[in-house]
């Protein structure tokens, strides 16, 4: 009997240690070199689906992502993560001179990473997020975008 019940305490350990987050869905702003919307939604204890909505160049973008989550310094509510995804876009280079060679309009579609760490707020329902995401436009203006580091805050529930 001892041991049946010492391989439930475990197992219930092991439940609650793995789940790395605090909420399911969250939902916010964006800010960095392109300013937008988020919104984040687990699929598993450790896994969540991005979705991102930022203008910039007179344009936007619209970014999916896939994250995988896990807590960061053994810090209860403090969480790293990191993923891959893909983005969107239709800018205006007619505006923006020093980043375009030329006067067109552009529709991109490339391929991100994302490394980021958060915080989810026990006293109020909200989280704080800094993560760097490196994109890759493959159809249309192409090159590396390396310069997308950006703070959220979202209401989390």
């Amino acid at each position: 009997m001892r041991k049946i019940l010492l391989a439930i305490a475990i197992l219930i350990s092991v439940a609650f240690a793995a789940n790395a987050q605090d909420y399911s869905t969250g939902i916010g702003i964006r800010g960095g070199p392109s300013n937008g919307l988020t919104i984040k939604h687990f699929i598993t204890d450790n896994a969540a689906l991005e979705g991102i909505l930022a203008s910039r160049w007179e344009g936007f973008n619209v970014t999916g992502l896939y994250e995988i989550h896990a807590v960061a310094f053994d810090t209860p509510r403090l969480n790293w993560y990191y993923g891959f995804g893909g983005h969107i876009g239709f800018w205006d280079g007619s505006k923006n001179d020093y980043w375009f060679d030329d006067s067109d309009n552009y529709t991109v579609v490339g391929i991100d990473g994302i490394l980021g760490i958060e915080y989810n707020i026990e006293s109020i329902p909200f989280n704080i997020s800094l993560d760097w995401k490196p994109g890759i436009n493959l159809i249309g203006y192409q090159g590396f975008w390396g310069d997308e580091a950006a703070i959220s805050v979202r209401f989390i529930f």
